[in-house]
């Protein structure tokens, strides 16, 4: 086994059946402190919006406050969706933070929103199905239906234009433009995005697919996310599209992270038990009413599902990794020999928050992240 991959942290800001939105943010600031303390690389915010159970609307702001209650610990989002805002909002809400907690951030972007480019293709092909590649599943890809009047309502409020996603490669150079401080506006005036200007920021782009987020990545030199926790079924490809993609630019070499969805516990059965409630975490997103506050245990489906659910969720279920710290640490040591990661992000999804922090803690042990004396902490504590 190759030395093992720097662990990061991927939070949405959730929270559970009978607490609130504002706890969920709390929780957020708490589990930050301690991501610090056990040695985790990064802490990245998602973008979710018009979720009833996802406080991580806004990570641009909420990473002020996770910046101020923290030290070291490197800071950022996972990612940006640049489609939402203009490539100078991203700079300016960055630069604030990078000012005040400099050589700390990190400024992920993720392409969404439609195209009006042509794909090339006469017909798409079909979803890819179900295999293994040295150990790793790789699921088949289950389409789903978003909830279409939903969805045009919140591009709507979003203000998404059709085709917007035809700007992402202009608002990515824009954005490393601005932060250098070369950028030159069509009217060929000179822009400065103060304080954004000079700052350390470290630009990410993420991807689930072998598409253009991949390939920009690798042609501008930038390190890039790939996506395992939630698109499985491509992460293979869209690690090999960068790779082959690649030049040298802001890195030498390629770069990448990938996501995993992971929850431990003391003992097997205490992480089945923790991680009730996940496949219908899963299948509110997937039926286009966002994400709902996660069930207590005691109120969760068991299996074995319907198979409807299980149809719609299979695939999440299937590449969750869940156990105890051995068994999760092993599957993570497939997810980095298979895709040659060279930092790995975790993200714990469950319905009390000590139990999230509880499995960060078991991992971060089980894995050798932080001190000693903190790992021999939580040995004791597991014993």
């Amino acid at each position: 086994m190759t030395d093992r991959a720097p662990l990061s942290i991927l939070d949405l800001s959730p929270f559970g059946a009978g607490s609130t939105p504002a706890q969920g943010l709390r929780d957020t600031i708490a589990l930050a402190r301690t991501a610090e303390r056990l040695g985790y690389r990064r802490y990245w915010l998602a973008e979710h919006h018009l979720n009833p159970g996802v406080a991580g609307a806004a990570p641009h702001v909420l990473l002020a406050a996770v910046a101020a209650a923290t030290e070291r610990i490197r800071i950022g989002t996972s990612a940006t969706i640049i489609g939402n805002y203009s490539a100078l909002q991203v700079v300016e809400a960055a630069g604030v933070v990078a000012a005040l907690h400099p050589g700390r951030f990190d400024l992920g972007i993720g392409r969404s929103g439609s195209t009006t480019q042509p794909t090339g293709r006469a017909s798409e092909p079909a979803p890819p199905q179900a295999r293994v590649v040295d150990g790793l599943l790789l699921p088949a890809a289950r389409p789903f239906a978003f909830d279409a009047v939903r969805f045009a309502a919140q591009a709507r409020l979003l203000r998404r234009t059709a085709g917007d996603a035809d700007r992402f490669e202009q608002d990515v150079l824009d954005i490393l433009a601005l932060i250098e401080g070369s950028y030159v506006a069509p009217e060929g005036v000179p822009i400065h995005a103060t304080p954004a200007e000079g700052q350390p920021i470290e630009v990410w782009l993420h991807g689930s697919t072998a598409g253009p987020s991949a390939e920009l990545a690798g042609r501008l030199g930038l390190p890039f996310g790939a996506n395992y926790h939630v698109a499985g079924s491509f992460v293979l490809d869209a690690v090999d599209a960068y790779r082959r993609a690649f030049r040298p630019g802001v890195l030498d070499a390629p770069h990448v992270i990938v996501s995993a969805d992971v929850l431990v516990a003391d003992t097997a059965a205490d992480a089945e038990r923790v991680g009730r409630g996940y496949a219908e975490w899963v299948h509110s997103i997937r039926a286009g009413q966002g994400a709902i506050a996660y069930p207590r245990p005691e109120d969760a489906l068991v299996e074995p599902f319907e198979p409807d659910l299980l149809d719609a969720v299979g695939d999440r279920l299937d590449t969750r990794f869940v156990g105890d710290p051995d068994h999760v640490s092993e599957r993570l040591e497939t997810l980095q020999r298979v895709t040659r990661a060279d930092e790995l992000l975790v993200t714990t999804i469950t319905h009390d928050p000590a139990d999230r922090a509880r499995s960060y803690e078991l991992l971060a042990a089980a894995w050798g992240l932080g001190s000693p004396a903190e790992r021999a902490l939580a040995t004791a504590v597991r014993a």
